[in-house]
């Protein structure tokens, strides 16, 4: 099993989560971030880590966002890894309790 970051991450993309990372796993999108589930060793430290909620391990994603599964898979393979935490973008907190951001993903 793996980690999946979902929706929630979109347009936030807070980093606390690559600081934990054993493994190096995380990938970075414009306005978002991924998990390379060939790198992912399901040790879940990074999951208290994100201030909203958008990690969760595989067999625990709801049914509205499975499609993310796929798309960190494919996603992780183009995105470049991200090691260090970042400053969130400027209107992070402004996104963070949206639903719905899909359309908001820039690949």
């Amino acid at each position: 099993m793996t980690h999946v970051v979902i929706e929630s991450c979109i347009r936030c993309k807070y980093t606390d989560c690559v600081d934990v990372c054993p493994v190096d796993c995380f990938r970075e999108g414009p306005n978002m971030l991924v998990i390379d589930p060939d790198e992912c060793i399901d040790c879940a430290v990074c999951i208290p880590e994100c201030p909203v909620n958008a990690i969760l391990p595989e067999e625990d994603v709801p049914n509205d966002q499975l499609a993310f599964i796929k798309m960190n898979a494919e996603l992780s393979r183009n995105w470049p890894s991200i090691t260090k935490r970042k400053a969130p973008p400027a209107d992070a907190d402004e996104w963070k309790d949206r639903r719905d951001k899909l359309d908001q993903l820039k690949r």
